[in-house]
């Protein structure tokens, strides 16, 4: 007589697993992201208990290719042919064996000149009240291009999550297509974002080159599974 199937075997943790380094189990639970769902508003937006992780920055900070780098999916998140028309929360899971243990939030990018000004308003609003209300929000990764530096609109959003960060969520800002610096701007770009961050903490990233990529997997697990640190 065949015995019963025993319990599911818990997934594998960047702690638990020596066979592996934990960039490498970090990487291959941000591979388990999938879509869950996308509100328009706040009020679309499922109640969960798993901690939630939001990805913010301008329209052409490269905000989609970093999410689908992170997440080893080309098409997870969606570039639009046309920066800032994308107007809605996009809701990733993430966990091993279908069971949801943290949320990727993709917010809309800001800052796009051929977005009409009452879509920017309205937009502006739902985001601001995103990152000031939503209760499981437990990290900010906001995406820069370092040639053009933190923007007017970037400080506007760093000081609406300032009271948040001071309470101790979680901060870091990507200053994405890292390959397209020398050594002396990347240098030069670090030191200036890290200064205008607030406490926050800052990365070179470039999908191209796979700069800081596995680092920042790392850092999103640990954020989401704090025991781990």
């Amino acid at each position: 007589m065949t015995s019963p199937p025993g319990p599911p075997r818990p997934a594998a943790t960047p702690a638990a697993n020596s066979a592996a380094t934990p960039e490498a189990l970090a990487m291959g639970w941000m591979h388990t992201a999938r879509f869950l769902t996308t509100a328009p508003r706040l009020e679309f937006l499922p109640v969960h208990d798993a901690p939630e992780i939001a990805f913010v920055g301008r329209s052409n900070a490269g905000k989609s290719t970093c999410i689908n780098t992170l997440t080893q999916q080309k098409r997870l998140a969606f570039a639009s042919k046309t920066p800032g028309r994308t107007q809605a929360i996009n809701l990733f899971s993430l966990g091993k064996q279908g069971i949801t243990d943290a949320v990727l939030a993709d917010l809309p990018g800001y800052g796009y000149a051929a977005v009409p000004k009452a879509d920017k308003i309205r937009w502006q609003e739902v985001m601001a009240n995103y990152l000031m209300t939503r209760d499981n929000l437990k990290g900010v990764v906001m995406l820069c291009d370092p040639r053009h530096g933190l923007t007017e609109l970037d400080d506007i959003l760093l000081e609406v999550i300032r009271p948040r960060v001071e309470a101790g969520m979680r901060f870091l800002v990507l200053l994405t297509k890292a390959d397209k610096l020398n050594r002396s701007e990347a240098n030069k770009a670090l030191s200036i974002a890290r200064l205008q961050a607030g406490g926050g903490d800052v990365k070179l990233f470039s999908a191209l080159k796979r700069q800081g990529v596995e680092e920042t997997a790392l850092r999103l697990w640990q954020w989401t599974h704090p025991e781990t640190e």
